[in-house]
């Protein structure tokens, strides 16, 4: 394939498209192709998409996004009380209250740059953490969190009848629960990642890759660079708020835990590890860490010795010994290597390593093709 058909718009949609949608079949053999599993990789793909609009453009690092994670699913979970246990509202009044939060929040983070936006951004996102936890306790129900209850008025389904059970989020009668509630979720990832697609290639994009480039240089040409900055801050939070409503859909709690400064960590660390600036790089770096909190963690010795019992008795006990550490409680250590490996020789990210990959064949190719063609010279002149 030549390589204009290879960056085209459409290819790498259906590519993408492609690789989501079949997720239960290439997943399974690595033991992650459950429905749950799933729904978190596509969530917290959509929450490092939406945050790498923000850092991997502008390079502004903020650390206060998991802020705009708990604001969405504090919406969604108040929309399935008072008015329906359908998702779209939900979404939709996420999005819109989280957006509204991050413009509050980047009209004031903004005027800094650097590390001290960085700061800004925490100290925003821990007094949004202390804020749902113990001041606003009416609205966020403090440290129990929000949940549903019998007596929410659900305003649009009041006709309904659940015959005394707590009601489950729907989309028009589809319960949002198991393979369906993850192409739901796959769906909108793969509408996220178009749209964040449109944007880098679009000439807002553009002018948001220069303010990451020389914003200096921007400013003294009289260009205003704090109009798209904002844009740009608004829109990566109203997919974290995206995010943030999906877990409320899939479980339908919404706590201030998530609005930890952790939570924030987090994806800064699925951006770096996948490649930050890059499209699908934050995706696959989500998918990672939470392919380790999730499976890697599980392990012990007796899942150990499973997968090493083709070793001779005493070299497998040697094995499930040097490797317990790594697994289980301590697959932290395993992801703090394997980031630190990453840092150190991929400063891009895993997806710098792929390309590396990739170019190397090219370049393989592209020799072996010029060799050819001089021997076909050398025996027409012979």
């Amino acid at each position: 394939m030549t390589k204009k058909v290879l960056e085209s718009e459409l290819f790498i949609m259906l590519l993408f498209a492609g690789a989501v949608l079949t997720m239960p079949l290439w997943l399974a053999p690595i033991g992650a192709g459950y429905p749950d599993l799933m729904q978190k990789f596509a969530i917290f793909g959509l929450f490092a998409i939406g945050y790498n609009v923000l850092f991997g453009l502008t390079g502004y690092l903020s650390f206060g996004h998991a802020a705009f994670l708990g604001v969405g699913s504090y919406a969604a979970v108040w929309s399935f009380k008072l008015l329906s246990m359908n998702v779209l509202p939900a979404i939709f009044f996420s999005m819109i209250f989280s957006g509204i939060f991050a413009y509050m929040i980047g009209f004031v983070s903004l005027r800094r740059s650097g590390i001290y936006f960085s700061i800004l951004t925490l100290a925003f996102a821990q007094m949004s953490y202390n804020l749902a936890y113990s001041v606003l306790t009416p609205i966020t129900n403090g440290e129990t969190g929000l949940q549903l209850t019998l007596n929410d008025p659900r305003i649009l389904d009041a006709a309904s009848s659940n015959g005394g059970a707590l009601p489950s989020p729907t989309l028009f009668g589809l319960k949002m629960s198991g393979f369906e509630g993850f192409y739901f979720c796959a769906v909108l990832l793969i509408i996220g990642f178009f749209i964040a697609l449109k944007i880098s290639r679009s000439p807002f994009g553009l002018v948001l890759k220069g303010i990451k480039s020389n914003q200096t240089r921007m400013k003294f040409t009289g260009f205003n660079t704090r109009p798209y900055l904002i844009t740009a801050f608004v829109i990566s939070g109203m997919y974290a708020g995206l995010a943030g409503s999906l877990m409320a859909v899939t479980d339908p709690l919404a706590g201030a835990e998530r609005m930890q400064w952790t939570a924030s960590g987090e994806v800064v660390l699925m951006t770096i590890l996948g490649g930050v600036g890059t499209l699908v790089g934050p995706v696959l770096g989500a998918g990672i860490i939470k392919y380790f909190e999730n499976i890697f963690s599980a392990f012990n010795d007796r899942s150990l010795h499973e997968v090493l019992a083709f070793l001779p008795d005493g070299m497998e006990n040697i094995v499930v010994t040097l490797v317990r550490p790594f697994v289980g409680e301590g697959w932290h250590l395993t992801l703090g290597v394997l980031f630190m490996l990453v840092i150190i020789f991929l400063p891009g990210g895993i997806m710098q390593g792929i390309d590396r990959i990739f170019g190397k064949s090219k370049k393989k190719k592209a020799a072996e093709a010029a060799a050819a063609t001089a021997r076909m010279g050398e025996e027409q002149h012979g």
